[in-house]
């Protein structure tokens, strides 16, 4: 078996008058991400690992944003559509491990529906899904609550 590992991140501002989704879910906040798509940092930062371990370059390289049929698209779509882009190439995706950096809202009572879903939308166990959240210390634009950051670490395998 062939294995291989890639990391993504992503930003995202955090503006009045959109929805919050992270990791394929709603939130209830004040504020949402602002984005060509929906604007879920975490799928796209999981999209970008995905990419990166099959050696697929990036998200932007395959959704980019100046394309009209990606404006609002959900995240969930593209995480599909990554996942079937590796699968084309032989790979698997063994599990991903993945954080969300931001002050506000509190992720905690989230992370267990973020897992099902991102485990649904790649084909793996739930177990094989790690969600953390973490903040800046108030420190820089996520600790300013003007954005929410996310880093992903994924392995793909080839059985």
């Amino acid at each position: 078996m062939k294995i291989r590992v890639g990391q993504g991140f992503d930003v995202h501002r955090l503006v009045e008058g959109r929805q919050l989704f992270l990791g394929g879910i709603c939130l209830p906040f004040e504020k949402g991400l602002l984005g060509h798509s929906d604007a879920d940092v975490l799928i796209h930062a999981i999209c970008d690992a995905l990419l990166g371990a099959a050696g697929l370059r990036d998200i932007g390289y395959h959704f980019p944003d100046n394309q009209p049929q990606y404006a609002g698209i959900d995240s969930k779509i593209l995480l599909q559509r990554t996942v079937a882009l590796i699968k084309a190439e032989g790979w698997i995706v063994g599990n991903i491990d993945a954080t969300v950096c931001a002050e506000r809202p509190k992720l905690n009572t989230f992370i267990p529906q973020m897992k099902e879903v991102l485990a649904h939308l790649t084909e793996i166990s739930p177990e094989d899904v790690s969600v953390k959240a973490t903040t800046t210390e108030k420190l820089g634009f996520t600790g300013r609550e003007e954005g929410i950051a996310a880093l992903a670490v994924v392995l793909i395998e080839k059985p």
